[in-house]
């Protein structure tokens, strides 16, 4: 954190137009009238990484023309274009059309694009690299946020000494609200890439970083919570309470569960005793909260990672959905006439993929879909950039033969069909993983080896194990492209296939930030 907070404090960290020569700032001003906003001239210790070059170039070429007051950024996390094909069936399926016709608010987008996902040193990546090239405009090492490749992971020291200022930054210390929202932990790698700098991902709070060598590194919690850009978060909602608890105190939701911190700290408490700042941790205080004053909300709804869609009812405190928690966000910043940047993660997409259980998976990506639906009816095409994405895929695959309206949960034929059943007599479900803790284990004996009988279960239930085909213990991801949706001013960048890290700079383009 020290070599970023001294790059944020620096006085040539940020270059106002103003502040260059007459020439171009005549240049700047006329800039600003024909595009309606400022030009925000900036430089940062990432402008000569090879990755930011690069990508920076290839958005010139594209010359988008459109300038956004404020941007949304959407990220399905492990959301391929198999689960977005699924979740479309799904949910038309779901809402008793036809499936295969349907339309998702992605589909509708006047924009789109895929994004090639690999991180510096990774073919298949994860979501703290592909999320930091999302954020910082480069490529970095898979594991680690918020600092260019040259730091290592677990490298507490590199860490620090390779920092990068991220979009939200930027906005920050233009003046611009910034806000995240997640279904997954708030300090969880996708939406700690907006404000952490961390050599390991799983720096989440300090007893972790000080078990794994991260003990001279401020943990992700922390980060949060004594962030220095600008005036700090509007809002931040999601779930990983324990994170920013004492281990000598119980969850308010789960007594049995206590927190994570060994410093004694109340991170929640110390945000709730700032003026104009308010900590919520139920749907009953969420639903009672004034998004539209301007209290400053921290809302984490869960010890871990909140609720699966699918499961949310089942939640003994309750838990907002996504869609809620977008309408919340964007009510809030709304409020600065300056515009705002704000991150919308559906993180538990992934979470069903890891787990095989496909129906939890699609739930979530129709979550995800339906909050963006929010989004575009409470912004306007002419000033807002909204950008829906992943971060990576996952092995999710739709196969065989079915028939037009067979179930996407289910087997993957009727009776009637001929390819209803594999080689070993067996019929099997059109979605599949190339591997997972669906696929069956080599063990003793001929029975061992034997590939259950999918007629005999039910693959509805949301809790179903889809088929896999390589043994282990939690799926991966897969490395393939993955879409890129989007409408409004700037979107006209995002066609053919581009790197991830072109995303930051259509983001920071549309705002008006120029980088040298």
């Amino acid at each position: 954190m020290t070599r970023l907070r001294a790059l944020l404090a620096a006085p040539l960290f940020l270059l106002p137009a103003c502040a260059t020569t007459p020439a171009a700032q005549e240049s700047a001003v006329q800039e600003s009238a024909a595009s309606g906003g400022p030009t925000r001239t900036v430089t940062l210790p990432q402008a000569q990484d090879p990755y930011f070059v690069d990508a920076a170039a290839a958005l010139a070429q594209r010359a988008p023309e459109g300038r956004a007051r404020n941007v949304i950024l959407f990220i399905g996390d492990g959301m391929g274009v198999a689960t977005v094909t699924a979740t479309r069936i799904y949910a038309g399926q779901r809402n008793g059309g036809d499936g295969e016709s349907y339309d998702l608010m992605m589909d509708q987008a006047p924009h789109s694009a895929f994004s090639r996902t690999y991180s510096h040193d990774f073919q298949t990546p994860d979501s703290a690299a592909t999320a930091t090239a999302m954020t910082t405009g480069v490529k970095t090492n898979s594991g680690v946020l918020g600092v260019v490749s040259a730091a290592t992971l677990g490298d507490c020291a590199a860490g620090q000494a390779n920092a990068i200022p991220t979009l939200f930054e930027l906005a920050e210390a233009q003046g611009l609200s910034t806000g995240i929202v997640s279904t997954a932990r708030i300090t969880h790698a996708t939406p700690a890439s907006t404000y952490a700098h961390s050599a390991h991902r799983d720096w989440e709070n300090d007893a972790v970083a000080a078990a794994t060598g991260g003990g001279d590194c401020v943990d992700i919690a922390r980060q949060l919570v004594e962030w220095p850009a600008g005036d700090g978060f509007e809002i931040a909602l999601g779930g990983g309470r324990a994170n920013f608890l004492p281990n000598t105190i119980a969850d308010p939701e789960a007594a049995s569960i206590m927190g994570q911190r060994r410093d004694g700290r109340d991170l929640t408490a110390e945000w709730a005793a700032r003026p104009d700042h308010a900590f919520v941790w139920n749907a009953e205080q969420f639903a009672a909260t004034d998004f539209a004053s301007p209290t400053r909300v921290l809302g984490l709804f869960s010890p871990s990672h909140m609720a699966y869609e699918l499961q949310r009812a089942q939640d003994p405190a309750g838990e907002p959905s996504l869609a809620e928690m977008t309408r919340a966000a964007i009510t809030r910043l709304s409020q600065d006439q300056d515009g705002y940047v704000l991150m919308i993660e559906a993180g538990r997409i992934d979470h069903g993929h890891h787990e095989g259980r496909a129906q939890l998976a699609l739930g979530d990506a129709v979550a995800m879909d339906d909050a963006i639906r929010v989004a575009l009816e409470m912004t306007n095409r002419e000033d807002t950039l909204i950008i829906a994405t992943a971060d990576h895929s996952h092995t999710l695959t739709i196969s065989g033969y079915a028939r037009r309206n067979n179930p996407i949960t289910g087997l993957s034929a009727d009776e009637d069909s001929p390819h209803a059943g594999a080689l070993d007599g067996k019929p099997y479900t059109t979605l599949g993983y190339a591997n997972g803790p669906g696929a069956v284990f080599a063990g003793e004996g001929p029975a061992a080896r034997e590939r259950p009988d999918a007629s005999s279960v039910d693959t509805s239930d949301p809790l179903y194990r889809v088929q896999a085909l390589v043994p282990l213990m939690s799926e991966t991801h897969g490395g393939e492209d993955v879409p890129v949706f989007a409408w409004g001013p700037g979107a006209e960048a995002f066609a053919g296939t581009i790197e991830q890290q072109v995303i930051f700079h259509a983001m920071a383009h549309a705002l008006g930030f120029r980088f040298r």
